[in-house]
């Protein structure tokens, strides 16, 4: 479980870079930049949440 998170983060920290390039900072609303922000912001979560996970599975072995 503790490789699945990291091979998640990373892909998702891959994913978050590359839409990064594709937002037109000037109109990041525009039709072109819309898709890359949402992605963008879509694999911020998925890091929070893994990162969440990371955390709990930590807290779980410290209470056994």
């Amino acid at each position: 479980m503790k490789i699945a998170t990291y091979i998640i983060s990373v892909i998702a920290l891959a994913i978050g870079v590359f839409n990064v390039t594709k937002i037109d900072f000037v109109a990041p609303m525009s039709k072109q930049s819309f898709p890359a922000l949402i992605t963008t912001i879509s694999a911020g979560c998925a890091i929070l949440i893994v990162s969440l996970i990371r955390i709990s599975l930590k807290i779980k072995d410290l209470v056994k």
